[in-house]
């Protein structure tokens, strides 16, 4: 029983993959629809970032958003998803930073570190067969 369910796994790994594509892309769209939607989200976004120290606070927050949107809907297609995860894992890079200097706490950093390490992972396996191909 146990060998023939390890034998079903490794022939359809590629699920998993799918499996995180799907958790990460819908994961990443709702954590900017707010933004995209309420430009008062957006301002208030700004505002965080201005509070942080960044520099053109506003550029960024809307860079941050639309790297994300996007991205997340690259990520559910599974279509140049190295070069988007590369994006992603700088994004998320500066917000693990962000959430670090802020002295949060573990789980205030696991949405970010979430995306951080999925995007890692697609970085090094790819989309998987289960993508949309151009």
């Amino acid at each position: 029983m146990v060998k023939k369910t390890d034998e079903y796994l490794d022939r359809n790994w590629q699920i998993g993959i799918l499996l995180l594509r799907i958790f990460i892309g819908l994961r990443l769209l709702y954590g900017v629809v707010d933004n995209i939607i309420s430009w008062q989200q957006m301002i208030e976004f700004s505002i965080f970032l201005e509070n942080n120290g960044f520099p053109f606070p506003l550029m960024s927050a809307v860079t941050s958003v639309y790297v994300q949107f996007i991205g997340g809907l690259l990520i559910l297609l599974g279509y140049k998803i190295r070069v988007t995860s590369f994006i992603l894992i700088i994004n998320f890079l500066v917000a693990f930073i962000v959430h670090l200097l802020a002295n949060d706490t573990v789980e205030g950093m696991t949405p970010a570190l979430a995306m951080l390490f999925g995007c890692l992972t697609f970085l090094f396996t790819g989309p998987g067969k289960l993508s949309v191909k151009f």
